[in-house]
């Protein structure tokens, strides 16, 4: 798994951001480039406790069983639900998520797995950093995926 607290595996993931362009129409799902730049830095936001997130009723339930299989080594499937606290909710300029989500991703490179919260997922609960690495690298690169980034 690619790290993104590694100063390349970083970069990596930055010049793919920086290929998205505003007309790019979606390979599934319902979301605009706009609001996929958006929706991608809601979690990592959590992840940085910039914004606070209480666990949710269905993460207490299912959290456990779908962090074994969003830590697997398979890509997420298309189509699965966007959690309601990282829904895209309003209209968003291209650029300004754009440049928005490339600063927030270099960033865990400069802060490093020390900068990620000790506080829980709202709905996966307890991760250690390198748990949230390799679900932030896999939500990351099924969106831009999703967009043929």
């Amino acid at each position: 798994m690619k790290n993104l607290y590694n100063k390349d595996d970083n970069q990596q993931m930055v010049e793919r951001i920086s290929k998205l362009n505003p007309t790019a129409k979606a390979e599934w799902g319902k979301m605009s480039p706009a609001e996929m730049l958006f929706h991608c830095q809601q979690p990592i936001r959590a992840g940085l406790e910039e914004i606070k997130l209480k666990r949710s009723f269905a993460g207490l339930l299912f959290g456990k069983i779908a962090k074994k299989q969003v830590l697997s080594d398979k890509p997420f499937k298309k189509g699965l639900p966007t959690d309601k606290n990282f829904k895209p909710n309003g209209s968003y300029d291209f650029e300004k998520e754009k440049a928005g989500l490339i600063e927030i991703v270099s960033r865990l490179a400069k802060l490093g797995p020390g900068g990620i919260t000790k506080e829980q997922h709202p709905f996966f609960g307890t991760l250690t950093p390198e748990e949230w690495n390799n679900i932030t690298w896999k939500h990351l690169d099924h969106h831009l995926s999703q967009f043929g980034a």
